[in-house]
C-alpha cells in the first residue's frame, strides 16, 4: 500500500511537480535578491514619522510608501497628474532609482500560482503540492522502513546506483518539501475562503474634517520604528473625509489627517499571524535565508521525478507482462511473488502461462499484496520468494510475514513454497524457509515441501514444476528461459596467464570498455559505471543461463578485468580461458554495491585465495589516498600462481597497500591464508578494535576457513565475524 501510495501520485503528477517546484525555486530567491540590492537603513531608531516627512519633502505628491519584508522602502506619488514609483534610501529620503515590477517575476509568479489558469489553475497547483505532500510522507515512511527507523535514517545505503540517488536526495530536502506543499494547501485554502477570515477594520464614522497635519506631527507615527512599518497611505488630496492608514507588524489602524489622532486600531490577531508566518515559510518574505534553502531543496524534486520514472521504468522492463491475470477473488490458484530485481517475476510468468494453459484460474501479484480475505474461490497459495542481502524480504515482499503474524487463523487453502537464490552466498533462499517455517507456526497445511532453485537454474525449476504437477493431478512442463540483460561485445586486448605449472590454467583478462554514443548512456543502453566489486555477467555459448566473475577493475581505469581459472567441466571458464587477444565475448554488469570498501578512513583488510583477487586488486589499484589497506592472499605456488604480484610490490611501495602478506599451499611449508591471518593475530585484532573492515573474496571453504580463524583471533576482543557482518564490516563474496 505504502509503495502504491507513493508511485502512483509520483508518476501522474511527475511533469506538474516539476514545474511547481522549478518555479517555487526560482522565485525563492527573489527576496534575497531584494535583501541585498535594497539601500541600507544605518539609523536603526529612525521613526515612521521621520521618514514620511523626508520622502514628503522629495516628493510632494506622496501617495503611499511600502516597506517590504526585505527592507526595501518604495514610495508611490504622483507629479503633474503621473504616477511615479522609486526605491527610497531612508537615510535621505530620496529615491535612488525608479521602481518597476518585474515583468519575469510576475510571469514565473502566476505560472507558480495558477499556470496562468485562474481558479482552474489554482486548483491544479494545489493537486501538485497536495502529490508533492504524499510523496514526501510516503517516501520518508519507506526511507525509514528501508533504514530502520528514524536513528538511522541518514544511515548508508545499499542497493544499485539509481535508488540510492533518488533516496540520498529525498533524505536531505524532504523536510523542506513537506513543509513547501503544506504550506501552499494552506494557502490555497485560505484563497477560495475554505479557513476563517479575520476580522475587516472598519472605515471611521467620524472624522474632523480638519487638514494639514504632516506625518512628524503623530504621535503614532513617531512612536512606530521604520523595521515595523508595513505600509502607509496617505490620504486623498483635498478630500477632508479620508484618513491615514498605517499598517505594521503588530497591527493597523487609521489616523486623522487634521489632528493626528488615532481614529480606529486593531492588533493583529492570532490567526492573523499565523497567516502571516505560514505565508513567510512558503516564500520567504521575511525570511531570505530560509527561502533561499528551501529554493534548493525544491531542486531535489524535478530530480527525483526523473530517477523515480527511471526506476518505474527499469522495474517495468525488468517484470514481465504476465498475460490473462485473473482476479484475486476469481482465481483458484494464487501466485504471490517476492523480487528484488525482477528475475523471479519471469519464473512466475512461465508458471502463470503453465497453469492457465492446463485450465487454471490464476492470480499473480507481489507479496506486499497478500490479502486472504479476498481469496473467496483459493484452492491454492504458491509463493515464489527470491532472498535479498544477509536473509532479508526482498522489495515486492515487505510486510508479507507481518500479515502473516497478524492472521488469528492460516488460510485454509494449501500453501507451496519455492525459494530463488544462489549457493553460493550463506544465507542461501533463507527468505523462502523463513515464510515457510511463519507459516508451518500458524498450521498452514503445505502443498508441497519447501524447495529451492540455485542461480535461476531452468532444469529446477522444471522439476519442481513436476512435483507441482503431481500435487495437482495433472501434468505440468515448465519450460522457462531467463530474461537476460542486454549485453556488450568485450574484445580481449590483453591476457596474463598463470597455473600451468601446477595444471589449473588461469587466466587476468582484461577486456576494452566498449565505446557507447552518449543517447546509449542517457538511454541506459551502455555497459554503465561499474567498480572493483561488480560482477561481469557473461553468457556462454551453448548456455542461456549467465556466469558471474567478480571485476577486479572500474570504469575509471578503462578497461573490464576479471581473473579466471578453468574449472572441469566449466563451460563459460573454458570458453574465458581458450579466448587469444582480439576474440569477443558477450557480457553486462551486475552491481554489487555490498561488496567495496566502506567510506572513511579506517584501515581495510583484504582477504582473498586464487582467483578472487580480482576484486581486491582493484580496491589497491584505486586507493589512491592511501588508506590502510592490508592485503591477505592464499595461492598455490609463487611460481605460478601469485597473480598481480608485480602489482603488489608497487603498491606497496607507493602506499595504496599498508602490506601485502602471500600464503602458498603448494611449497614446503604450505600455509593457507587462514594460517596467515592466525600468525598475524595481534596485529588483526588491533585493525578490528580501530575499526577495520573485513573483505573476504574466493571459494566457500577459503571463506569458512578464514571464519573460523577470524573467530580465534577475536575471541579475546569478545567480538565475533557474526557481530561484525550485522556492522557491515565483515563482507564475503564468495564462489
Amino acid at each position: 500500500m505504502l509503495r502504491a501510495l507513493h508511485k502512483f501520485p509520483g508518476l501522474i503528477a511527475a511533469l506538474l511537480i516539476v514545474v511547481m517546484t522549478l518555479s517555487g525555486a526560482v522565485l525563492s530567491v527573489l527576496p534575497a535578491l531584494e535583501a541585498v540590492q535594497a539601500p541600507a537603513q544605518p539609523d536603526l531608531t529612525l521613526t515612521v514619522a521621520t521618514l514620511a516627512d523626508r520622502i514628503g519633502i522629495a516628493y510632494p505628491g506622496i501617495e503611499q510608501i511600502r516597506r517590504a519584508p526585505s527592507g526595501q522602502v518604495t514610495a508611490f506619488y504622483f507629479d503633474a497628474g503621473q504616477p511615479g514609483a522609486v526605491i527610497i534610501d531612508p537615510a535621505t529620503g530620496v529615491g535612488v532609482r525608479n521602481y518597476e515590477p518585474s515583468a519575469f517575476q510576475r510571469w514565473v509568479t502566476n505560472l507558480h500560482r495558477s499556470l496562468f489558469l485562474d481558479d482552474a489553475g489554482r486548483l491544479t497547483a494545489a493537486a501538485g503540492a497536495a502529490s508533492l505532500l504524499v510523496l514526501s510522507i510516503s517516501g520518508m515512511m519507506l526511507t525509514l522502513r528501508r533504514v530502520g527507523g528514524w536513528r538511522r535514517f541518514f544511515s548508508r545505503l545499499r542497493g544499485p546506483l539509481m535508488g540510492r540517488l533518488h533516496v540520498e536526495v529525498a533524505r536531505v530536502t524532504v523536510a523542506g518539501l513537506l513543509l513547501s506543499s503544506a504550506t501552499a494547501l494552506f494557502m490555497t485554502a485560505s484563497t477560495f475562503d475554505l479557513l476563517p477570515q479575520g476580522s475587516t477594520l472598519a472605515f471611521p464614522a467620524a472624522v474632523s474634517g480638519q487638514t494639514g497635519a504632516v506625518p512628524g506631527m503623530m504621535a503614532l507615527l513617531r512612536d512606530t520604528p521604520v523595521d515595523s512599518l508595513r505600509e502607509l497611505t496617505f490620504p486623498y488630496p483635498d478630500d477632508p473625509t479620508d484618513v491615514f492608514m498605517l499598517k505594521t507588524n503588530t497591527g493597523e489602524g487609521y489616523l486623522d489627517q487634521g489632528t493626528g489622532e488615532m481614529l480606529i486600531w486593531a492588533d493583529a490577531g492570532a490567526w492573523q499571524r499565523f497567516n502571516e508566518t505560514i505565508y513567510m515559510l512558503h516564500t520567504g518574505q521575511g525570511m531570505a535565508w530560509l527561502g533561499v534553502i528551501l529554493g534548493l531543496m525544491a531542486l531535489g524534486a524535478p530530480f527525483m521525478a526523473a530517477t523515480g520514472v527511471i526506476l518505474w521504468v527499469q522495474a517495468r522492463r525488468a517484470r514481465p507482462r504476465i498475460i490473462g491475470n485473473i482476479a484475486a477473488g476469481q482465481a483458484g490458484t494464487i501466485l504471490l511473488v517476492g523480487s528484488e530485481g525482477g528475475s523471479t517475476w519471469g519464473f512466475a510468468a512461465t508458471l502463470h502461462a503453465a497453469l492457465t494453459q492446463a485450465g487454471q484460474k490464476v492470480h499473480a501479484a507481489p507479496m506486499s499484496q497478500f490479502s486472504p480475505h479476498r481469496y473467496s474461490r483459493a484452492e491454492r497459495v504458491i509463493v515464489l520468494a527470491a532472498t535479498y542481502g544477509e536473509g532479508t524480504a526482498p522489495a515486492s515482499a515487505k510486510g508479507f510475514l507481518d500479515r502473516l503474524s497478524d492472521l488469528s487463523n492460516a488460510p485454509d487453502i494449501p500453501l507451496a513454497v519455492l525459494g530463488f537464490g544462489d549457493r553460493k552466498f550463506p544465507e542461501f533462499c533463507a527468505y523462502a524457509f523463513d515464510v515457510a517455517r511463519k507459516a508451518e507456526e500458524k498450521g498452514w497445511e503445505q502443498l508441497l515441501p519447501v524447495s529451492t532453485v540455485d542461480r535461476q537454474s531452468p532444469q529446477q525449476f522444471a522439476r519442481w514444476g513436476r512435483d507441482l504437477g503431481a500435487a495437482l493431478g495433472q501434468p505440468l512442463e515448465l519450460a522457462h528461459s531467463p530474461a537476460i540483460p542486454r549485453s556488450h561485445a568485450l574484445t580481449l586486448i590483453s591476457r596474463r596467464d598463470y597455473g600451468v605449472e601446477m595444471q589449473t590454467p588461469a587466466a587476468i583478462l582484461r577486456f576494452a570498455v566498449p565505446k557507447d554514443g552518449l543517447w546509449a548512456r542517457l538511454a541506459g543502453r551502455s555497459l554503465g559505471r561499474f567498480s572493483s566489486g561488480d560482477l561481469l555477467g557473461i553468457v556462454p555459448e551453448g548456455s542461456h543461463v549467465p556466469r558471474f566473475y567478480s571485476l577486479a577493475s572500474g570504469r575509471s581505469d578503462g578497461f573490464v578485468e576479471i581473473c579466471v581459472s578453468r574449472h572441469p567441466g566449466g563451460l563459460c571458464s573454458g570458453q574465458l580461458i581458450d579466448l587469444a587477444v582480439g576474440d569477443s565475448v558477450k557480457g553486462f554488469v551486475r552491481h554489487n554495491p555490498d561488496f567495496r570498501p566502506a567510506r572513511g578512513r579506517k584501515p581495510v583488510i583484504l582477504i582473498g585465495a586464487g582467483t578472487g583477487i580480482g576484486p581486491l586488486a582493484g580496491f589497491a589499484r584505486t586507493n589512491h589516498s592511501g588508506r590502510p589497506m592490508h592485503l591477505y592472499f592464499g595461492a598455490r605456488h609463487p611460481d605460478s600462481d601469485l597473480f598481480y604480484g608485480e602489482e603488489m610490490q608497487e603498491w606497496s611501495t607507493d602506499g595504496r597497500l599498508a602490506s601485502a602478506t602471500n600464503a602458498f599451499s603448494r611449497t614446503g611449508a604450505r600455509i593457507y591464508v587462514q594460517d596467515a591471518l592466525r600468525n598475524d593475530a595481534e596485529r588483526i585484532a588491533t585493525l578490528i578494535s580501530e575499526g577495520a573492515q573485513v573483505l573476504v573474496c574466493g571459494g566457500r571453504s577459503m571463506a569458512a576457513g578464514v571464519a573460523d580463524a577470524m573467530a580465534d583471533i577475536l575471541a579475546p576482543t569478545g567480538s565475533t565475524p557474526a557481530m561484525l557482518k550485522a556492522e557491515g564490516r565483515y563482507v564475503e563474496d564468495t564462489f
